[in-house]
C-alpha cells in the first residue's frame, strides 16, 4: 500500500473543517503497509491554550520517539489536522495484529487526559472513524481505544468505546453524512441578476477569497475593491465574474448562484 494521499479527502467527508499540515503527503516512517484498524488516542498535551497545541509533537515527535506519531490530529473545536500519509509510531507494542503501527491508522485528539470532551470534538471523532472505516472497508469493531490494544496506555480517557463504536456503526450504516456546505446550502437563496440583498455581499466576498476577482473588475468602482465588496446588488459585472468562476469549477455558467454554485463558493 502506498502513502495514503486520499486521507484529506476522507477527512473532509466528515463535514468538519480540515487542515492539511504542510508536507503530510510524504510524511511517515515509510509507506503505510495496510489498514486493518483504527486506534483512538488523546494527546495528554497542555490543559489549555488553542485548538491543537500538540501539533508539533505529533508531527515531529518527542525525545526518544521520532514523529510523525499519528496520521490525524483532532482539535478541541472538531477541526481535523491531516499530519501524515505514511506509517506512524502511534501504537507499540500492540496486543492486536490489526492495530499495530504497520496495520492501523492513529488519531490523536487534543485532551490532557482529565478534561471533559467538547461535544463538537466527540462528534468529529466519531465521524472521522466512520469515514475511515468506510474508506478502508472496516467494520466499526476495528475501531479501538489505545488502552484496548496496548495494556500500558489509558487513552482516550472517559470515552465508553462500546457507545463510541455503536455511533460509528450507525453512521456507516446510514451512509455518508452531509457536508457542512450541503446543510448550509439548504437555507441559502438563489441569487440572480437584479437581486439586492446582503447575500450578494457574501457572494462577492467568497469570490474574492477564492481568487476570482481581478483588479480590472473593481478599478472603476468608487472606493475600489472595498466599494465592490460592499455592494449588495447583483449587477452585470458580478454575473460576469460568477460565470467565469462557474466555468473554472466545471459548473453550468448560467450566472445564477444556487445549489450547484454555493458549495464551491463556501468550500473550506
Amino acid at each position: 500500500m502506498p502513502y495514503l494521499t486520499q486521507l484529506a479527502d476522507v477527512a473532509r467527508r466528515t463535514g468538519h473543517p480540515v487542515t492539511e499540515v504542510a508536507g503530510w503527503q510524504s510524511r511517515g516512517h515509510g509507506p503505510q503497509p495496510e489498514v486493518k484498524g483504527i486506534v483512538c488516542h488523546h494527546t495528554a498535551g497542555p490543559p489549555g491554550g488553542g485548538d491543537y497545541p500538540s501539533l508539533a509533537v505529533v508531527r515531529d515527535g518527542r525525545p526518544g520517539l521520532d514523529g510523525p506519531l499519528s496520521q490525524f490530529g483532532l482539535g478541541r473545536s472538531g477541526h481535523i489536522y491531516v499530519i501524515a500519509a505514511g506509517r506512524c509510531w502511534h501504537n507499540a507494542p500492540s496486543t492486536s495484529a490489526a492495530h499495530a503501527n504497520s496495520s492501523s491508522l492513529g488519531i490523536e485528539a487534543e485532551n490532557d487526559g482529565t478534561q471533559p470532551w467538547p461535544e463538537v470534538q466527540k462528534e468529529a471523532y466519531v465521524r472521522l472513524c466512520a469515514e475511515l472505516c468506510r474508506e478502508f472497508r472496516l467494520p466499526a469493531s476495528r475501531v479501538k481505544a489505545h488502552r484496548e490494544v496496548n495494556t500500558a496506555k489509558p487513552d482516550p480517557h472517559a470515552i465508553d468505546m462500546n457507545e463510541f463504536r455503536a455511533a460509528v456503526a450507525a453512521l456507516i450504516e446510514g451512509g455518508p453524512a452531509p457536508s457542512w456546505t450541503e446543510e448550509i446550502v439548504k437555507a441559502l437563496p438563489m441569487i440572480r441578476l437584479g437581486d439586492d440583498n446582503y447575500d450578494v455581499k457574501t457572494v462577492r466576498g467568497c469570490l474574492f477569497a477564492r481568487g476570482h476577482v481581478p483588479p480590472a473588475v473593481y478599478e472603476a468602482v468608487e472606493d475600489g475593491l472595498e466599494g465592490w465588496l460592499k455592494s449588495t446588488r447583483c449587477d452585470d459585472g458580478l454575473v460576469d465574474v460568477v460565470r467565469l468562476f462557474q466555468r473554472d469549477e466545471g459548473i453550468s455558467d448560467d450566472g445564477i448562484i444556487g445549489p450547484k454554485t454555493w458549495p464551491s463558493l463556501l468550500r473550506v
